[in-house]
């Protein structure tokens, strides 16, 4: 009997020890035209809504040390996905706009894609020097996602006729 009560505390003690911490992330996110983008979602992988943006732009969310990946979406944006080391605790985050590439192929349209991304940070280092932001870089890690296999998906079943 004291055993099994012994391997409860501890069983709890563990729990709460491991579950029961949280951390305070703040940050800002806004457009690529460096302008603050209101009720953008902060989600976690299992799009569990963790908070949403202030009309500047601002958050301030509370996540379990258990989650290092975010989904940061708005309307008329691309979704982000962040990977967060432990010490990142401050996301100054760039939203690309989801563009409209109609008659461009695939490949061209996640080059002009990807020619965006890859002026992510000089636009995050703007965004410092006028005060928008509070880090000179991102802590976080992002890195383009292609999204030519699912054009060409779409484009392959708009061809196929329906009953």
């Amino acid at each position: 009997m004291k055993l099994t009560i012994c391997f409860l505390m501890l069983s709890l003690v563990v729990c709460v020890k491991v579950y029961g911490q949280t951390r305070t992330i703040t940050g800002r996110v806004i457009s690529e035209n460096l302008e603050a983008l209101p009720e953008v979602r902060i989600q976690s992988l299992d799009t569990v809504v963790l908070g949403t943006t202030n009309k500047e732009g601002k958050f301030e969310i509370e996540i379990p040390h258990t989650i290092d990946k975010l989904l940061i979406s708005w309307l008329g944006m691309e979704w982000k996905t962040i990977q967060m080391p432990e010490q990142c605790n401050q996301l100054d985050i760039i939203l690309m706009y989801h563009g409209s590439y109609d008659f461009m192929s695939a490949r061209r349209i996640d080059r002009l894609r990807k020619k965006r991304f890859k002026k992510l940070s000089e636009l995050h280092l703007a965004a410092f020097e006028k005060g928008l932001f509070t880090t000179k870089q991102p802590c976080y890690e992002h890195e383009f996602v292609p999204i030519r296999e699912e054009l060409k998906e779409i484009k392959r079943k708009g061809r196929t006729k329906t009953p």
